[in-house]
């Protein structure tokens, strides 16, 4: 019993194990080593059955199949040790980790096993090695590629080749191998191939050839794939049929830029294109073409109110203040005056800023910062600031009070400055920050001021400024009108200009740059619409259809129609809409020169790496010089007879009441292709505005105490138009049709005070179109006035009567081709001095005969008596013959009154004059001069 006892008390222990165990098993084999080894340990040892292990139990894992696929035996009783196996075939490749818990028992108390005893469960990793039972299989059998010939390729075409095995040591390709030789091409360890050489299509077009890949345990590829490579003949991808050069001619309307265009992307495969076409027009006048007429005329054709003032006219004795400022030429025939920053300055005077009064009004310019030559602007640094620059600066009265205001710019910023009451209100400043103040290009400012509220446009765009109440020390500007174009006054730091001291303050400086078009209009602010209108570009980037657009296919145009972009997906859906890019010129009378036109392409691929780049393309657009328009003043003259009282008459006489205006274009045409010979000219009536007319009086001018030229100013002012009447001209200016004009110069007439009417007043007319640029032909009017008998004999018209007989021929010439409406009310000689006039002549007329005879008789006697001796001083020579007729014979024959002349250019005549014949108006000169010399006067 007591041996028992202690069996029992020795006996009660439990077998121990490892808590967990890592184990590999390789495909091919189904035992597993572990680590650390297997070995179940009992305290009960060394009794017989307590202390021994009689088996290990597995039980499952996460995945519940552990215990099917594996188990565990005791290899040693005694020592605990035991093996783990599979029961079956393990897969890597189906199933690479296992895992499961194993558990130890002992043998209890006896053979049986009777109380035996178990230890704790152990964990078991197993990892399935793998063995290299798998070859490559390549993705594709066969590959195909297409290239063009002449180039080398780092790829052309990538083949891939996968191995089933699990492990990275026999699933990966190590290399793969071109095993066709002799070919020209090459194959890296990723699959890559590409020509060692350039192809040539014409020697082989088609290359084949194979390749095999092998894994990394060196198993070469079940079956090798094929490789098929196409070479294409030469493909330059690029743009095809670029024209450099393309040509306008002024009055085509619109032109497409690329009638041939097409992108040729040698088959590589895009999926957007995007295309930038850009015209460059900022050294055509003030950025692109415009109406060629004046600022002023510009306005009125765009709808723009009445009453603006022009502060930078034309210098002029009535506008004197620019006459001291440089001016530059411009293309677009507009008046551009040049601010160097010092003592380029331009006062306006007070009868004009008195007219500018007001917290509503509309300042609009074009400007251009910097000098004539100037360089594009480059970024101000801190350490480089300028000081701020006045372009306007005005003091203007608003009933009791007065207001203030300047316009500034400063780096890239503008600025108005308003004070709406210098002597009570505080200054406010609207501040605005462009990039145009400083990019050294032309730019129309319209700035609407209709205080507290400020419009800025710039090109025809809105901005909004920022509000800035100005708090600092500004010293109040002196209450009284004045206004600077240029630069501003202050109670320090005078300048000195044109002799003249004025004021400038310490913060500003002078306006460096150009300006034109500088004008006020007081009053409500100028609508958006024509603000536009004054901006508007006569020319630009079109397209042609929008009804042509493929689908996919988008065009953006800017504003200022400079910049056109097409974007799209389809490569003929592309080309077609490139095609359709056109320019346009609105203006008859374009300005001749070079557009820069640029083409920018931007391509998307699906292979982005291999996607093509293209080049940027150059060229220009070359507007042709416009057929000259001529115009002809016609339906006048070149005399004016009328009798002088007309003249004296309240409304005097008009001088063109017949005047026909009529502009028209010629231009030659090729007839050679209608079987003519040379070409011709062909002449195209258009309707033509014109912006000028002048009337001028010529040699000296006119009298303002005896003549005068009239207008009808109720037309003038109905039209709009402007007018200057002096006594040197009369200029009648503004854009208008070639009817309103001919109106306003029917309406021209001429009218004398009494009593100064004299012989003779020439005039010459001349009209102008595009500002100047076109001329019409000088229409050059006499008028005479016709003076009766009686006035004749007065004295006061006695030195007129000797210039006639002083210069005969020049007064018969004219007096000739005057126009005489109603001969018989204009008749200057009487019915009874034409019958004296009739006898008078008549009974000259037989007194030259009978002179005739008696002279052929005596000299035939005198040649018998003598018998051929010599001539005798006394005889004649008639070589010389003068008759000066009195210049009233013309009018004389138009009344029916003729003179015998027969025998007139018979030799050897002698003529007599009775003094009774003839008074000292209606005489006959005969002139003799005889063979010795001396004259003879009858």
């Amino acid at each position: 019993r007591a041996l028992r006892l202690l069996f029992l008390l020795f006996a009660g222990h439990k077998p121990w194990i490892e808590t967990e165990y890592q184990g590999i098993v390789m495909e091919n084999d189904n035992t597993v080593l572990l680590n650390p080894p297997l070995f179940a340990l009992d305290k009960d040892a060394p009794l017989h059955y307590a202390g021994e292990i009689c088996g290990f139990r597995v039980h499952n894992g996460p995945s519940g199949s552990g215990s099917v696929q594996f188990e565990a035996v005791v290899l040693d009783r005694s020592t605990g040790e035991g093996l783990v196996r599979s029961k079956e075939p393990l897969d890597c490749e189906s199933q690479r980790e296992h895992s499961f818990t194993i558990q130890a028992y002992d043998c209890g108390e006896g053979p049986d096993g009777v109380n035996s005893k178990k230890s704790h469960k152990a964990t078991v990793h197993v990892r399935v090695n793998d063995v290299n039972e798998f070859s490559p299989v390549f993705v594709e059998r066969r590959y195909e590629a297409s290239v063009p010939e002449g180039r080398l390729f780092d790829r052309i075409v990538r083949v891939e080749a996968l191995d089933a095995d699990c492990s990275p040591q026999y699933s990966q390709i190590c290399f793969y191998d071109i095993i066709t030789p002799n070919v020209p091409f090459a194959i890296d360890n990723d699959g890559n191939i590409k020509n060692t050489e350039p192809l040539d299509s014409k020697r082989q077009r088609i290359h084949t050839f194979w390749v095999t890949a092998f894994d990394c345990g060196k198993n070469r590829a079940q079956a090798d794939a094929q490789v098929v490579v196409t070479v294409k003949p030469s493909c330059k991808p690029g743009w095809i049929g670029w024209t450099k050069r393309v040509e306008y001619t002024p009055g085509s309307g619109s032109i497409p830029l690329f009638p041939s265009l097409h992108l040729e992307t040698c088959e590589e495969t895009v999926w957007n294109i995007q295309a930038t076409v850009e015209l460059q027009t900022g050294h055509i006048g003030k950025g692109c073409d415009r109406d060629s007429y004046s600022d002023r005329s510009v306005r009125r054709l765009c709808g723009a109110v009445r009453g603006e003032v022009d502060l930078l006219p034309p210098p002029s004795p009535a506008a004197n203040w620019t006459s001291a400022l440089p001016t530059l030429p411009s293309s677009d025939s507009s008046l551009i005056f040049s601010f160097n920053g010092s003592n380029h300055v331009a006062v306006v005077p007070d009868s004009v800023v008195s007219a500018l009064s007001g917290d509503h009004f509309t300042l609009q310019l074009w400007m251009r910062r910097g000098g004539a030559n100037i360089q594009p602007a480059t970024t101000q640094t801190r350490g480089n600031r300028k000081e701020e620059e006045t372009i306007v600066c005005s003091t203007v009265r608003n009933d009791d009070s007065f207001s203030h205001y300047s316009l500034s710019v400063h780096g890239c910023r503008l600025s108005l400055f308003y004070w709406p009451d210098v002597s009570a209100a505080r200054p406010v400043k609207f501040l605005w920050k462009l990039e145009q103040v400083c990019d050294s290009e032309w730019h129309h400012l319209s700035l609407s001021v209709q205080f507290p509220s400020v419009t800025l446009y710039v090109d025809g765009v809105t901005f909004d400024p920022a509000l800035i109440h100005d708090n600092g020390a500004i010293p109040n500007p002196a209450p009284r009108q004045r206004m600077f174009i240029g630069a501003c006054w202050g109670e320090t730091n005078m300048l000195r200009i044109s002799s003249r001291l004025l004021f400038k303050p310490l913060s500003t400086e002078n306006y460096h740059g150009l300006l034109s078009g500088v004008t006020v209009r007081p009053g409500s602010v100028e609508p958006h619409s024509v603000v536009e209108c004054l901006y508007a570009c006569r020319e630009g980037l079109d397209f042609g259809d929008l009804e042509t657009l493929g689908s996919g296919m988008k065009v953006h145009v800017n504003p200022s129609q400079s910049v056109l972009v097409l974007e799209g997906d389809d490569i003929e859906s592309f080309n077609r809409a490139v095609q359709q890019v056109t320019y346009r010129n609105s203006l008859r009378f374009a300005t001749p020169g070079v557009r820069p036109l640029k083409l920018t392409t931007s391509l998307r691929c699906f292979n982005e790496e291999s996607c093509l780049s293209l080049k940027q393309l150059e060229g220009y657009l070359v507007v042709l010089q416009p057929d000259a328009p001529q115009i002809s003043l016609s339906g006048v003259g070149p005399h004016l007879a009328r009798p002088a009282p007309e003249f004296e008459g309240p409304r005097g006489v008009p001088l063109f009441p017949e005047l026909r205006i009529v502009c028209s274009l010629s231009h030659a045409v090729n007839t050679a292709a209608q079987g003519m010979e040379g070409g011709a000219l062909m002449s195209d009536a258009v309707a033509h505005t014109l912006d000028g007319c002048e009337v001028q009086p010529l040699g000296e001018e006119l009298n303002p105490e005896r003549e005068e030229l009239l207008v009808d100013m109720d037309v003038v002012r109905e039209r709009g138009l402007e007018i200057i009447n002096t006594t040197a001209y009369i200029a009648i200016t503004g854009a208008e049709s070639i009817s309103v004009y001919e109106d306003v110069l029917r309406s021209v007439r001429y009218r004398l005070a009494k009593g100064s009417a004299r012989f003779e007043r020439r005039f010459r007319l001349s009209c102008s179109e595009m500002n100047g640029r076109y001329t019409s032909n000088e229409l050059t009017l006499e008028v005479n006035f016709l003076h009766s008998l009686d006035s004749l004999y007065h004295p006061s018209h006695l030195l007129a009567s000797q210039q006639q007989f002083l210069h005969p021929s020049h007064h018969a010439g004219e007096l000739s081709g005057h126009t005489l409406p109603n001969p018989h009310r204009n008749s200057v000689v009487p019915g009874a001095a034409t019958v004296i006039i009739m006898v008078c002549v008549g009974f000259l007329v037989v007194m030259v005969i009978l002179g005739v005879f008696r002279i052929r008789s005596i000299h035939r006697r005198g040649e018998g008596a003598r018998g051929g001796a010599k001539e005798g001083s006394s005889q004649w020579d008639d070589s010389a013959l003068t008759i000066i007729v009195n210049p009233m014979e013309s009018y004389e024959s138009r009344m029916g009154i003729s003179a015998d002349t027969e025998g007139e250019g018979e030799e050897d005549e002698e003529v007599a004059e009775s003094p009774d014949d003839a008074s000292d108006d209606q005489r006959i000169i005969i002139k003799k001069e005889g063979r010795d010399g001396n004259a003879r006067r009858y």
